[in-house]
């Protein structure tokens, strides 16, 4: 059991996970605060039941990722090259325009086709303003963070384990990873159905635009986790939520 992990990265990604949950508390306390309000327990009861939840939940999602990305070299180099004291600042050189590129792509045609959603009839929407600013720049952390290690290392490492199983390999083949990574992006967009619902009625077209919008993004997120490591998809996240949440909104509604 040791050897089965890095150690030291599970801390670190655990560490950097429960911070991230406590940044995304305020924005859950603006968008959710009268369905919290109706538990009948105080706010501060309620968050650090969270936390103690979110510490077991990640606990195993990081540990069986690990796991799941050591045994099909799928990699988190930048925290390795720290870990390990190299050079770190060239691994960050080849993610960093990509992955913020990526980030900004992921945000604008996020924004753009939300727009059709919003013809159709759904209330929601990524234009309007749920929480302030300061919220929505704490909140992108958690996206980047905790969503991506969720999503990325533990579900799209689990299906491509099970692909694996399936189909009696020893390596994964590209189509299987790529199967992997749709799957992954459907349960991110179905994820956020139960913040959805404190906003707004869940009808199918609003099912279907949390499917196709967070869609996007997973599927990006997959491919530079497959193609440039964790981190990469982390970065990427973490700039598409900036730029959808703080950075669009303010410059179309001028």
């Amino acid at each position: 059991m040791k050897n089965f992990i890095n150690w030291k990265m599970f801390f670190v990604l655990l560490g950097l996970t429960m911070i991230s949950i406590i940044c995304v508390f305020p924005y859950i306390l603006s968008v959710q605060g009268e369905l919290l309000s109706k538990i009948g327990q105080p706010i501060e009861i309620i968050f650090f039941a969270q936390l103690i939840q979110s510490l077991i939940l990640f606990s195993v999602a990081i540990f069986f990722g690990l796991f799941f990305a050591k045994k099909f070299n799928f990699k988190l180099p930048l925290i390795q090259a720290v870990l390990e004291k190299k050079d770190y600042r060239e691994t960050l050189k080849s993610i960093l325009g990509t992955s913020i590129f990526s980030g900004i792509i992921v945000a604008i045609a996020i924004y753009v086709l939300d727009m059709l959603f919003t013809m159709q009839g759904v209330v929601i929407s990524t234009h309007q303003n749920y929480a302030p600013i300061w919220q929505k720049l704490l909140a992108s952390v958690y996206g980047g963070v905790a969503e991506e290690i969720l999503m990325r290392l533990f579900f799209m490492m689990l299906f491509v384990w099970v692909s694996v199983k399936l189909f009696k390999q020893i390596e994964p083949s590209k189509i299987n990873i790529m199967i992997s990574i749709f799957l992954a992006a459907i349960i991110f967009g179905l994820g956020h159905l139960p913040i959805t619902a404190s906003i707004t009625t869940i009808t199918p077209i609003v099912v279907t635009r949390a499917i196709v919008l967070n869609g996007i993004g997973g599927v990006v997120f997959g491919w530079l986790f497959w193609k440039k490591g964790l981190e990469s998809a982390i970065i990427a996240h973490f700039t598409a939520d900036i730029f959808l949440l703080t950075l669009l909104p303010l410059i179309f509604s001028n």
